[in-house]
C-alpha cells in the first residue's frame, strides 16, 4: 500500500503529546493530521480531568476541525482488528482510528506501546 507521507491519523496519545509540546512530535506539526470523534471524547476527558473545563473546551473546538467521519466500513474493520487482537485489550477508539488510517492510506500516529510493532503505524514516544 502506498502512503501519503505528510498525513497521519493522530490517536489520543499523539494529540496529548502534541499539546504537551513533546519534541519528538514536533515534526508532525507541519503535517496533515486527522482524528475521529472517539479520540476527541478521550482527549476532552483527559483535558477536563487534568486541566479544567476552559482548556478542555478550547482544544475540543480546535481539534474538531480535523475530525473525519467514522464510516460503517471503519467500524467493521476496526472491530475485526480488535477481535483478532483481543488479548492486547486495544481501545475501541484506537481500533477504529487504525481502520480509518488504512481507509485514508495514511499511517496511524501513536506512542501506545500496543501498536509499536504493527504495520501502518508511525510509533513515536
Amino acid at each position: 500500500m502506498k502512503y501519503m507521507t505528510n498525513a497521519y491519523f493522530a490517536d489520543t496519545y499523539a494529540l496529548i503529546e502534541l499539546l504537551g509540546g513533546n519534541q519528538n512530535y514536533k515534526p508532525y506539526l507541519d503535517c496533515i493530521l486527522i482524528t475521529s470523534r472517539f479520540n476527541l471524547v478521550e482527549l476532552y476527558y483527559y483535558l477536563l480531568k487534568d486541566h479544567g473545563k476552559k482548556i478542555a473546551d478550547k482544544y475540543l473546538e480546535i481539534y474538531s476541525k480535523i475530525v473525519v467521519p467514522i464510516t460503517l466500513t471503519s467500524i467493521k474493520r476496526g472491530m475485526d482488528f480488535k477481535l483478532k487482537r483481543k488479548k492486547s485489550k486495544l481501545s475501541y477508539a484506537d481500533c477504529v482510528g487504525y481502520a480509518i488510517a488504512l481507509e485514508f492510506g495514511i499511517k496511524f500516529l501513536t506512542g501506545d506501546n500496543k501498536f509499536e510493532r504493527l504495520s501502518n503505524v508511525e510509533f513515536v514516544k
